[in-house]
Order: C-alpha cells, then structure tokens, then sequence
C-alpha cells in the first residue's frame, strides 16, 4: 500500500468496549485517515494479534495501511502493511531486515541526530514529539517546533508530528515542513469520529500541502 501520512490515527482502546473500538476505527476510515497504527501496550501476544487481524480486516476495506507499534512479530503474522518503533525498541536495520523492504518502517524521533540515524537505518518515516503535553499512557518528552523543521528540512522522508494534537492548536505547524499529523485522542474520543476524522484531514492537508 502507498504511505501516506497526511492523517495518521494511532490508537488507543484505554475504557473501551472492543466493539465501540472497532466502530470507532471504521468511522475515523470513513472519516479520511490515511494512516492507522495499532497500539496496544497492555495486551497479551494472543490478544494483539486478535485485535490487529479484526482491525485489519476494516483498514484493508479502506485501503488504509495498518502500522503495528512495537511487535514485528504481530506485524509478520499479520502481513500488515508495517512496523512502529521507538528508540527504546529493537535497531531499526534488524526490524528492515526482518520485514523486508516491501513493508513501511516508521520510527519516533526528538533530534535530528536520531532522525538522521533512522533514515540511514531504512525508516520510511519519521514521527517527531511530542509537540504538545499528551494524556496518553506513554513518557512524554516535549519537542519543540524549531526541531521538527529542522528535522524536515534536512531528512528526504516524511515527517509527522505527535503528541497532543487536535483540532484546535495545529497553527503553530504550518511552514514546519511536516507532511502530516498524528493524532490519538482527537479521534479515539471524538463522539463523531468521521466527522473528526474528515476535519482534521482538510487541516493536515493545508500543513503538508505547505
């Protein structure tokens, strides 16, 4: 599938019903995400893969790639379409070379030092944050704007910004070179999450289209 990262969905399931999740994901796609990332912290392998092959089964009916955080070997046993992972996880060159170079790799970055040794390393992306304070269950690290462009004007693959992002504060990233956003409770809390979905995608576009 092509990568497109003008609207990326990661999500999280925290207090939901795995109906009201997948529902949720079927609206966001509907909605106009171009990019969706399974995250799944807290489950059992068995339990992720379940999950990822239900949440799969809709992102392929949009054709939308599906991106699994963390676990390369979900990803394989999966086929989905690619891989997250941060700077804690296993070296991005051993994830290429397990997945092979037909899969998308995606990788968090805060300085462009780590985001030069990801490209060198094969990621097909970078997600740079967090931009603003998140709420998620992850350690975030702020990243100021000034290093996203900086990021983007200097690596030739794409650049997404994170962290704390919606509707109502992504001004600041126009001109920052980033070719798109990622969101997680902007939509995963939205109650009309493909109305959300289609609001973001017609902002992201006017920040990559920049």
């Amino acid at each position: 599938m092509k990568l497109d990262p003008t609207l990326y969905l990661v999500t999280n399931s925290d207090n939901m019903e795995e109906s009201t999740f997948l529902e949720t994901i079927r609206q966001a796609c509907k909605g106009g995400i171009t990019l969706l990332q399974l995250r799944e912290k807290n489950l059992t392998g068995k339990e992720f893969y379940d999950l990822a092959i239900k949440v799969k089964s809709i992102t392929d009916q949009h054709d939308i790639p599906l991106i699994i955080n963390d676990r390369i070997d979900i990803a394989m046993a999966t086929d989905a379409a690619g891989v997250h992972l941060g700077q804690s996880d296993i070296p991005l060159a051993t994830a290429k070379a397990m997945l092979g170079h037909d899969k998308i790799l995606g990788a968090t970055t805060k300085t462009l030092a780590q985001a030069q040794a990801a490209y060198q390393a094969g990621a097909n992306y970078l997600g740079v944050g967090a931009i603003y304070p998140t709420k998620t269950k992850v350690i975030t690290v702020l990243t100021p704007i000034e290093t996203l462009k900086e990021i983007a004007a200097n690596i030739p693959i794409p650049t997404i910004a994170i962290g704390g992002l919606d509707q109502t504060n992504l001004s600041p990233l126009k001109n920052s070179g980033a070719k798109g956003i990622a969101v997680v409770r902007a939509i995963m809390e939205s109650n009309n999450p493909k109305a959300t979905a289609a609001q973001l995608l017609s902002l992201a576009q006017e920040i990559a289209d920049m």
